[in-house]
Order: structure tokens, then sequence, then C-alpha cells
């Protein structure tokens, strides 16, 4: 789960296939730890398509936006997010368990967003440039 805004990844969940109930499980981490989103962007695959999502985001106010099928060019930054994971770290791994895989891809993602610099954010981490968003613009959630 990418945020759209600061390119931060917010979770990379692992399992063998993750259904929908998955997908609600990884959203209800979020909204506790961050609050709902305000939207969703969502492929069509089962998983989001479900209903069981369809009413975490009712029940939320979150809306929902869906990339129509076959453009990925509509849903960039997580296109982006994922070829960079696959070049950098998933083609030059084998994982021999499931929390093995959960374990290292926790800790690249950790990375990612605490020291990766990124020209859309003026070569700022996404940590970094989140942090800096509060600070300037949400003073009372900055103390």
């Amino acid at each position: 789960m990418i945020d759209e805004y600061s390119r931060e990844c917010l979770a990379i969940d692992v399992g063998r296939s993750i259904d929908a109930d998955g997908v609600v499980t990884c959203l209800e981490r979020i909204a506790r730890e961050r609050g709902a989103p305000a939207y969703v962007r969502f492929d069509h695959g089962p998983e989001f398509i479900a209903y069981a999502v369809a009413d975490w985001c009712r029940f939320n106010g979150t809306g929902t936006v869906f990339i129509d099928p076959g453009s990925p060019w509509q849903n960039a930054w997580i296109e982006s997010f994922n070829g960079r994971l696959r070049d950098e770290f998933l083609n030059g791994q084998l994982f021999e368990t499931t929390l093995e895989a959960q374990v290292l891809l926790e800790a690249w993602r950790i990375d990612y967003n605490n020291n990766r610099p990124h020209s859309s954010l003026g070569w700022r981490s996404p940590a970094e440039f989140a942090r800096d968003w509060i600070t300037n613009n949400q003073p009372e959630l900055a103390l």
C-alpha cells in the first residue's frame, strides 16, 4: 500500500495469496495508525472488488477509485513502486518461508521510507517529506 502524496510504503503484506479479508485487515491496520484514507485506488482484482472491501470503505467514509482494466498508467505510483521493489529486491531473493519474506520485506520497506530520496519529493525520503509536510501544514500534529 502506497501513499500517493508522500510516496510512503504504508504496508507490504506477504502471503501465498491475499483475499478480501486480508485487504480489509491491512486497511484496518493502516487506519488505526494513520486514520482512514480519503480514498483508495484499486485495480479490478477479485480481492479489491469484494463486498468486504466495499463495506469497509463505506463504513470508514473512504472513497474508491478503480483503474480501468488494462490501464496500469492510471496507477502509476504503485506500478513504479512495484517495479522498483521487483528490480532491487525480489529478483535477487529466494525465500525459504513466508515468515522470512515478511521479515526481509518489512526491513526493505522501512529502508525505502526512511533512506531513499525521491526526485519527485525534492530529493527527500518519503518519511522526511511527510514529516516536513506535517510540520509546515499541520503544526498542531507536529508536536
